[in-house]
């Protein structure tokens, strides 16, 4: 008995060596796509984490100095840990870490600023096989993702490509991914009753399957092309349709700086205020006229460029995997609720805050749009752009109130919350640009609503008489919004000049 189970444990040690050997010299298997070491990591992450909160924060009292520098500690030990559970099991997690690095003014700072690396540390997969339908392929990808990367090509037409590749088990483990992530969050609910984290993994489970379809992107790409065409100054890479599948998109190549890299633009002489304009006309069109919201706006998304041809400004908006589609109703009260708070009409603000699902919590949901404090909210955001004392406000509140802030997003429309992060990479651009809260910006979010409103109300009336006095109210009020920032366009060049008077006062040209 005893030789039979020494020779069984002999012949397990062999093989287990054997297997072992293989996966080690084997190039094309990695541990780390084994469910049973993903699973393993992510548990062990979390629970380090959940175990972390509970204990280094129990013995002090709330609201205090100490609390709050201990929090910070805490917050920052666990958005590196879970950081480094992302780069480990990649795909998903990865996807889900971007997606809460992008809502800077929501979450905690020292998260959102940890998670940043995740947009400049995706994997990168290596290519086994180059069709025969290029004549050149460059190995090195011009990009990489959390769920595929880019590669520049040429066609034997001639035609200079960029092909998007999707990583090899991205498909295969992602419903897997999504699973252990529902199941590790109704834990952490367990443990921390307040914190509502579920409308984090609802995302994922109707946003993942759509992102690893590319011919869903092809046809998103299309359609806001077509749909944004009078706007001269977007590009939106054309489909290649006969080369695409649905893991392989092939699109026409176009190049140009990252719109945070200001160096790029001092260089190619372009203005960050022309940039700035473009952007909020693009997004403000997209989500109060059309309701069809280009999602992922992070930087390597969306070049600039000067046309090759015209030498004009352009703004290259890529990766259109993500898109929400907004209802009607949400669309026309998330226009009033910004025509409500661009001229600072209160009563009107809590009404439409509670008709998206907000309730008692419609100060802070009007602060998390904005970002802004309440007080700024309350004196009007188009009169005063926004300091660096108030941007600390809001970052330390976004630690402050996060169980509400979690709350409230676990109660609002699904489609607030693609919103939400749109918002917040569209306000980190600006922050970089330096353009950030721009009367303009808020004048022209006025216009887009004034339009889509006075469509919807012509639409659904039959009287020639309402729909004639409807038209006269919205060029009204377009020719107000007009008035309105022509006068501040005259008080800016008045200040202007003031301050030229005075330094020319100060200091007298030499004799």
């Amino acid at each position: 008995m005893a030789r039979r189970a020494l020779k069984l444990a002999s012949w397990t040690s062999m093989a287990l060596a054997a297997s072992g050997f293989y996966l080690y010299s084997n190039k094309y298997l990695d541990p780390n796509d084994f469910g049973a070491v993903r699973v393993g990591r992510a548990v062990a992450t979390t629970a380090v984490i959940s175990y972390d909160y509970l204990t280094s924060l129990r013995s002090v009292p709330y609201g205090s100095e100490e609390y709050a520098q201990l929090r910070s500690e805490v917050h920052l030990r666990s958005a590196r840990r879970l950081c480094e559970l992302c780069c480990a099991n990649r795909g998903t997690f990865i996807k889900v870490g971007q997606h809460l690095a992008a809502l800077d003014y929501l979450l905690p700072q020292e998260y959102t600023s940890t998670l940043k690396v995740l947009h400049s540390q995706a994997p990168k997969s290596s290519m086994q096989e180059i069709p025969d339908l290029f004549v050149s392929f460059d190995d090195t990808p011009m990009g990489a993702a959390s769920l595929a990367q880019v590669h520049k090509a040429v066609l034997h037409d001639g035609r200079t490509v960029a092909v998007k590749v999707q990583h090899p088990k991205v498909q295969m483990q992602s419903s897997k991914d999504i699973l252990l992530m529902e199941v590790l969050v109704l834990a952490v609910k367990q443990l921390f009753p307040e914190f509502e984290f579920m409308w984090l993994v609802d995302e994922a489970k109707k946003n993942l399957p759509l992102e690893l379809d590319f011919l869903n992107e092809g046809r998103n790409a299309e359609k806001v092309a077509q749909m944004l065409k009078h706007f001269d100054f977007l590009k939106v890479p054309q489909i290649y349709w006969e080369l695409s599948t649905k893991r392989v998109l092939l699109m026409e190549f176009l190049d140009g700086g990252q719109v945070n890299d200001r160096d790029y633009m001092e260089r190619n002489k372009i203005d960050v205020n022309e940039i700035s304009r473009h952007l909020g006309k693009i997004y403000s069109e997209m989500i109060f006229v059309n309701g069809f919201v280009h999602c992922d706006p992070h930087p390597g998304n969306v070049l600039v460029r000067k046309g090759p041809d015209t030498g004009k400004v352009e703004i290259v908006l890529l990766d259109h995997g993500l898109y929400q589609v907004l209802t009607e109703e949400f669309r026309l009260d998330y226009c009033h609720l910004w025509q409500s708070l661009i001229w600072t009409d209160m009563e009107k603000v809590k009404k439409y805050c509670h008709r998206l699902g907000a309730g008692d919590f419609y100060p802070l949901l009007a602060c998390m749009l904005t970002a802004r404090s309440w007080n700024s909210v309350n004196r009007g955001i188009s009169q005063a752009p926004v300091t660096a004392t108030e941007n600390i406000e809001i970052r330390n509140n976004a630690a402050t109130y996060l169980p509400q802030i979690s709350q409230l997003l676990n109660r609002v429309p699904r489609q607030m919350l693609l919103i939400f992060k749109t918002n917040d990479l569209l306000r980190g651009i600006e922050a970089t640009l330096g353009t950030r809260a721009s009367a303009s910006s808020f004048l022209n979010m006025s216009r887009c609503c004034v339009r889509a409103l006075a469509t919807h109300n012509k639409k659904n009336t039959c009287s020639f008489f309402r729909r004639t006095q409807i038209s006269f109210s919205e060029t009204f009020s377009l020719w107000q919004i007009s008035l309105h920032e022509l006068i501040l366009r005259a008080k800016g060049l008045r200040l202007a000049s003031w301050v030229l008077a005075l330094l020319c006062w100060l200091l007298p040209a030499p004799h």
